[in-house]
């Protein structure tokens, strides 16, 4: 139970992270500001706390058997079969977003904007991983770490999560899609 509980607060620590990153990429790309210091700042928290939920929630579902069968009832385990699907596809998504950048630059250089299009498309699906596994799993770190008991609550809860990541997600995906296809589409 106790590495369950630790990969509940990592994952409550990565969704703040993410946050906080997204909401600092958003106004970079929205005032075409960079600074390198900043940049880093809100990017190496995210990876770390990302990467640390990845593996203890890994060690979570092969040492405790925590994996579940959500197979078994699809309509009831909507959101468990969503958390784990966005969980799968954030890691190799997120490899490609630590390069979009520089191949996007290349990419450009070459002339080759099918490429910089494809890396827009993947950025947009990187986007809807993370934020549907932040917005499906919030609430269920609270009931993990014992800060939250109710269901009704926790609908309640969901509900508002919902409609934020909703809204940082056309933010986000507003923003950096105006200014990839600004800076490398031009």
């Amino acid at each position: 139970m106790k590495l369950k509980k630790l990969n509940a607060a990592l994952g409550l620590l990565t969704i703040l992270c993410l946050l906080l990153h997204m909401g600092y990429s958003v106004y970079t790309y929205v005032t075409f500001y960079y600074n390198p210091t900043l940049s880093k700042a809100f990017q190496l928290p995210v990876i770390i706390a990302a990467c640390l939920h990845g593996v203890t929630g890994m060690l979570t579902v092969f040492l405790q058997n925590d994996g579940g069968s959500a197979a078994l009832y699809p309509r009831h385990n909507r959101r468990v079969i969503l958390q784990k699907v966005s969980a799968a596809l954030i890691f190799p998504l997120l490899i490609l977003h630590l390069n979009t950048f520089s191949l996007m630059k290349q990419s450009a250089e070459n002339g080759e904007k099918g490429v910089v299009i494809a890396l827009i498309a993947a950025e947009l699906l990187f986007f809807a991983a993370a934020i549907t596994h932040a917005a499906v799993s919030l609430t269920n770190g609270f009931i993990t770490l014992g800060i939250l008991s109710s269901r009704n609550t926790q609908k309640k809860i969901d509900t508002v999560v919902y409609v934020i990541c909703a809204l940082g997600f056309i933010a986000a995906v507003y923003s950096v899609v105006k200014g990839q296809a600004a800076m490398f589409l031009s």
